[in-house]
């Protein structure tokens, strides 16, 4: 068969219809707002914090301790300056030029300044501590404190990617059923979350049970030295109506460590009376009105009612009464005196304070009321002297108690209150409410008998009769000046005329103060005598100011000073 054969000429080229393809979309790789390496806002926040970390405060700081605060601070910087950071992406984005020029900036800048308040900070803290009246500690004590500042933070940091990769973790996760922008939001709420469980429940949880124990185990022991009564003028004695394990440690140490007989024969120069100290602990009955009842019926089988002066004591959260305090009033008055107390918790006063301060107001209630009570129903002219005592947690129980300044004045012959909380509700109206120009670490009430008093020697020129109502208040106790608005207040403390005892170099600076301040409350009791939190023999002056006895003079007060510092 023939093939056919067609010119070329005459072949018809169809062209072959190809499918018209969808245009593809420009992919733009998507930015991170959170970055993987270091934050530039972040160093920069972070190196501001950390320098501002190193002026001084109300009180110096150990080296050690220095370290954590300066690293803690420094992450907390950072962290502020990230998160504003990647604020600030969300709207603008800057080019890699403008970073690389901040970067460049930054590295010019942080080393002096940071080199800079290292040296002012041994300056500064070396006159805080001639100031109060410490030793100076070692310069080279700086490179220990630098070393620690900077584990810690690179401790928190690595802390904090490790949250991070989680949150990313569970945003992939979850970007499988919602939308990115859903599952990275609910990434970030769970890591949250479980952080949070995290924290309460198992670190913070555990530190309060351990405190719990421990400070248990504690009350159940007794100190050094620390031996049953025999007199039956104390608690805890054979005629007691408390068992002497009933008292706890801090109760037995109450009621046993009362000057002797002859030691107030020595001071006084004349024949005195063995002092009755009672009280009654967590143990001593099983709730706090029938441990106010318990007291009173031991004052009734000693006859404290026949005493000169009657003292009722409202004890840290440890149950502590400082030793210094009752035994002032005993030499004061020649052991013709009654001082009571009551436990309400053996954890320390922070804890208290911060868990439940429901258990002071109680326990300081129902002691003064019941107190209180068989004192005025006795006739007026039989009355002993009715004084009460608070300290740190226990000023805020005793104002609780009788609810108003007018009140104190009129429910006793005196009360002296050292160290007060910023939670005081009394305290804090009296000092909002002080005369105008007076300071606020010094504040005047001349319309009631109450008086400031933020040195113990201030007390001895007061002109009149005896006040009612002292308020020991140290500038330099972080108990009284620490509050919540050190985040965002500049206080009334840091304006103005300062107290002498506080130094000029201290400035406020937003959160900064806040965290230092609180800082400060940690060492506050290793303060001298005066200073910090440590009133001590100065309640010596506010017993005098508040009820002398007949022909006492500040000779009388130096000396007794004196034999308490010993």
């Amino acid at each position: 068969m023939r093939r056919l054969v067609v010119p070329a000429a005459a072949r018809v080229i169809i062209p072959t219809q190809r499918r018209a393809s969808a245009p593809q979309p420009t992919v733009v790789p998507r930015r991170r707002v959170v970055r993987c390496g270091l934050s530039v806002t972040g160093f920069g926040v972070c190196a501001v914090f950390y320098c501002l970390t190193y002026t001084p405060s109300l009180l110096p700081r150990t080296w050690y301790l220095q370290g954590v605060v300066a690293g803690l601070t420094a992450s907390f910087g950072y962290a502020g300056g990230t998160a504003a950071g990647a604020l600030v992406r969300l709207r603008w984005w800057p080019s890699r030029r403008a970073e690389r020029i901040a970067w460049h900036v930054l590295f010019l800048l942080v080393p002096p300044l940071v080199l800079l308040f290292l040296w002012l900070s041994t300056r500064w803290q070396r006159d805080l501590r001639v100031r109060l009246g410490m030793p100076p500690q070692q310069e080279y004590d700086l490179v220990k404190t630098v070393g620690i500042s900077l584990v810690t933070f690179g401790a928190l940091l690595l802390l904090a990617r490790c949250l991070r990769l989680a949150a990313h973790g569970l945003a992939r996760l979850f970007g499988r059923l919602v939308p990115e922008s859903a599952a990275y939001c609910a990434g970030f709420v769970v890591v949250t979350l479980l952080s949070y469980t995290a924290f309460d429940g198992l670190l913070v949880g555990n530190l309060y049970t351990n405190a719990d124990r421990s400070a248990a185990i504690t009350d159940s022991g007794t100190g050094s030295g620390v031996v049953q009564p025999a007199s039956v003028l104390r608690s805890g004695s054979a005629q007691s109506l408390m068992t002497w394990n009933s008292l706890g440690r801090q109760g037995r140490n109450f009621v046993t460590k009362a000057p002797r007989v002859a030691e107030l024969n020595a001071f006084t120069g004349r024949s005195a009376l063995e002092p009755i100290r009672l009280y009654a602990g967590l143990s001593s009955a099983s709730s706090v009105a029938a441990r106010a009842e318990l007291v009173v019926r031991e004052m009734d089988r000693t006859h404290a009612w026949d005493r000169k002066v009657i003292a009722v004591f409202t004890p840290t959260g440890t149950g502590w009464v400082d030793n210094d305090v009752p035994s002032s009033l005993e030499y004061m008055y020649a052991g013709d005196t009654a001082l009571v107390s009551m436990q309400y918790s053996y954890l320390p006063s922070w804890i208290s304070f911060a868990v439940d301060r429901t258990t002071v107001v109680e326990a300081a209630s129902a002691l003064i009321t019941a107190v209180r009570s068989r004192w005025a129903a006795m006739p007026a002219s039989h009355r002993p002297k009715l004084l009460v005592f608070g300290e740190s947690l226990g000023t805020y129980g005793t104002e609780k108690t009788f609810g108003s300044a007018a009140a104190m004045v009129d429910g006793a012959d005196g009360i002296l209150l050292e160290g007060p909380t910023f939670a005081n509700p009394i305290h804090q109206d009296l000092t909002a409410d002080r005369q105008a120009g007076s300071p606020v670490w010094d504040p005047s009430y001349p319309s009631l008998p109450v008086e400031f008093a933020s040195r113990a020697d201030e007390l001895r020129t007061l002109a009149g009769p005896p006040r009612k109502v002292v308020y020991m208040q140290n500038s330099t106790d972080p108990v009284v000046w620490w509050s919540p608005s050190l985040l965002w207040h500049r206080p009334a403390w840091l304006r103005g005329t300062r107290s002498p005892d506080v130094t000029p170099d201290m400035h406020w600076y937003p959160v900064i103060t806040f965290w230092q301040t609180t800082v400060d409350l940690l060492f506050a009791n290793k303060a001298p005598i005066g200073r910090g939190h440590v009133y001590k023999s100065g309640a010596v002056d506010g017993w005098a100011a508040l009820a002398p006895p007949p022909g006492w003079t500040v000779g009388d007060t130096l000396r007794l000073r004196a034999l308490l510092d010993r």
